[in-house]
This record gives structure tokens, C-alpha cells and sequence, in this order.
């Protein structure tokens, strides 16, 4: 046999046999461990365990909410009805903001809006209290509004668990769409969504995982990847002022992302399971348009986050608004009327269908 072809097969054998045994006694990996898990992404973990925060997850479950409960009548808005009500999460009571407009209810039931509000301590938020202008600018122009207190807020049961390393308010959210579909007074089919910085969270994962959302509104949304949110969330030149949670909001959120990072290892070692979970990773299967807007001076939720959603949705060809305020602060109080008119006729086209 030639020299060559002899040396070749041994050289062969040799590193087989290398690579066998470094894989079959060594405890290091020999590829990284992202390149496993992507093959596993829809189901979770390299370990075969279920994800609840990954989306293809969230996907395969079920969010059935229940009949809506009037639990106590509120002095009326300009031209609509306010209401406290309650509905089903998870088994947990999740009490909620619920106004109605006047007048006749139009052949297929009123356009909605599902209000998702923006992080506020969960031992002192108030049904009634905050938001109060913002949801008066979709209840006065014809919209049903129904605003989630979220698990462990206000009266609502269960232990507050935050949106960011959780699927729990995504849940109560989605539950939440399910709960209105069946109220007799709305429109199953004309649902829209708007969020606020945590809140946009929670809205932009519902519109990946959920068909029900025709078109979506985030303010000043924590809307970025995990990469985004490890590395420039604190970052001194796109956040002079960083965001300091609550004690109660940082013991809620610390152990899931440190769990998270314990089993998973952190996004340098794994970015293929922190991109699983991460809804801008799924824009291109987004539910409906997304309108955007952020003020330039936000010392809470960098504007780079709407900056990267924008990008993302343009990338995967998704009708989209920006809208950037100059100077403004993460509530756009300087803009207010003019950003909420924005949001009224953005609904009115994509889900009112005016």
C-alpha cells in the first residue's frame, strides 16, 4: 500500500479516536453549547426542560381567560362607562381597568384596546390611579379599553414576578385578549395593543406569540434584545440616569435572569437561548403593524432599544411608525396630546379600520 494512503488512514483513526475520547471523558464541551441548543429552541433548554419564557413555547400554550366580572361601577368618563372588573389568569384573580363607550354599540361589538402599563411598585399600584390621560384618549374616541393590573399588583392575586426573565404578565395579557374576545360588547376581531416601557414588553411579546393583535403601540418600550438589555440598558452614554428598580421589583427579578444565566450560561456563551426568548428575534411573525415613540431624553429606557426595533422591523419588511421627540422624558409629557393623537389614529387605521 502507498506510504501516503497508509499514514492518511492512521492519521485518521488517531484523531477519531482523539476526539472520541476527549468528548467521552472530558467534562468541558468540545463545541459551544449554543450549537446545541439550537436544534432544541422550540421546546427550551439543552436539557430537553420546557422554556416558559422561550416564545416558541409560549406558542403551544393555551390562554383561555374566562367570562369578564364587573366587581364595582366607577363615576363615568366623558362619553363612556369606566368600570373595575376582574377575569382568569393562571387560576389567579387579575383585576382590571374597564371602560365602555356610549352610544350604539356598532353590528360587530366595539373596537379594543388593551392597555399594558408601564412598571409602577407593585405594592402601591391603584386600578384607578396613573395612566389616567392616556386611557381617557382611547375610551373617549370609541375604543373598549381593558388594562391589566398584572398578577401580585393592586388587588390581584399571585406573586408580581416582573416581564423581562418571566412569561407571567405576557400570560395575564394574553388571557386578558381572550377574556375581551368573549365580552358581548367587543369586537373578537378589532384588538389592538399599546404598551409602556415594561409594558412594551409586554406588548411586543404578545404580538409574536398571539394572531388576536391587529396593530400594536409601544412608548418608550424595553423592546431590545437580552444582549441590549445586559450591556446597554446602564450604559452611561445612552442612559445617563440608570433605572433603579424597587427593592421588591429587583428581589423579583434578579433570581430569574441569574437562574436563567446559572443553566443556560449568559448570552456570550449561549446567545442562541437568549434569542429564543427574546421577542425581537420574531418580528417577522409579529401579528400586525407596530407604531413606535420614544422622547431623546429618556433617563429610564434608552432610546437605542425603539432604535433596534425599528431596525428589526424594517429588516423583516413590517410596517412600522417611529416617532421621536426631542427632549422629552420616558412619560413624553412635553408631547403628550400630540403623541396620544398619533396613537388614536394609528389605531383608527389598523384597527378601527377608519
Amino acid at each position: 500500500m502507498n506510504k501516503k494512503v497508509v499514514f492518511a488512514v492512521v492519521f485518521l483513526l488517531c484523531a477519531g479516536l482523539g476526539v472520541y475520547g476527549y468528548t467521552r471523558f472530558s467534562k468541558t464541551p468540545l463545541f459551544p453549547l449554543h450549537t446545541s441548543v439550537v436544534n432544541q429552541a422550540n421546546d427550551g433548554g439543552p436539557v430537553g426542560e420546557p422554556v416558559p419564557l422561550s416564545i416558541d413555547y409560549m406558542r403551544k400554550q393555551e390562554y383561555p381567560g374566562s367570562d369578564i366580572v364587573i366587581e364595582q361601577t366607577l363615576p363615568d368618563g366623558s362619553n363612556y362607562k369606566r368600570y373595575i372588573a376582574s377575569y382568569k389568569s393562571d387560576g389567579l384573580k387579575i383585576y382590571a381597568l374597564l371602560t365602555i363607550p356610549n352610544g350604539e354599540k356598532p353590528a360587530t361589538g366595539w373596537p379594543v384596546i388593551v392597555f399594558n402599563h408601564g412598571y409602577i411598585q407593585p405594592e402601591q399600584y391603584r386600578t384607578t390611579e396613573k395612566y389616567i390621560a392616556y386611557t381617557d384618549a382611547f375610551s373617549k374616541n370609541g375604543y373598549i379599553v381593558f388594562k391589566s393590573d398584572y398578577r401580585g399588583h393592586g388587588n390581584s392575586e399571585g406573586k408580581p414576578e416582573g416581564a423581562y426573565y418571566s412569561p407571567a404578565y405576557t400570560i395575564d395579557v394574553l388571557n386578558a385578549v381572550s377574556s375581551i374576545k368573549k365580552y358581548p360588547d367587543a369586537d373578537p376581531n378589532r384588538i389592538g395593543m399599546w404598551g409602556h416601557s415594561m409594558g412594551g414588553t409586554v406588548t411586543l411579546r404578545s404580538m409574536v406569540v398571539s394572531k388576536d393583535i391587529k396593530a400594536g403601540v409601544i412608548w418608550a418600550g424595553v423592546v431590545a434584545s437580552y444582549e441590549d438589555l445586559t450591556n446597554n440598558w446602564h450604559h452611561p452614554d445612552l442612559n445617563p440616569r440608570p433605572f433603579v428598580p424597587s427593592q421588591r421589583e429587583q428581589a423579583t427579578r434578579r433570581p430569574g435572569r441569574q437562574d436563567l444565566i446559572a443553566k443556560y450560561g449568559d448570552f456570550a456563551a449561549n446567545p442562541a437561548f437568549w434569542n429564543s426568548i427574546s421577542p425581537i428575534t420574531f418580528v417577522k411573525d409579529i401579528s400586525g403593524p407596530v407604531q413606535l415613540q420614544h422622547g431623546t431624553a429618556d433617563e429610564e429606557v434608552p432610546l437605542l432599544f425603539s432604535q433596534k426595533l425599528d431596525e428589526a422591523l424594517k429588516i423583516a419588511g413590517k410596517p412600522v411608525e417611529f416617532y421621536t421627540y426631542e427632549g422629552d422624558n420616558h412619560n413624553l409629557s412635553n408631547n403628550l396630546t400630540t403623541a396620544l393623537n398619533r396613537s388614536v389614529e394609528f389605531f383608527d387605521m389598523y384597527v378601527k379600520g377608519k
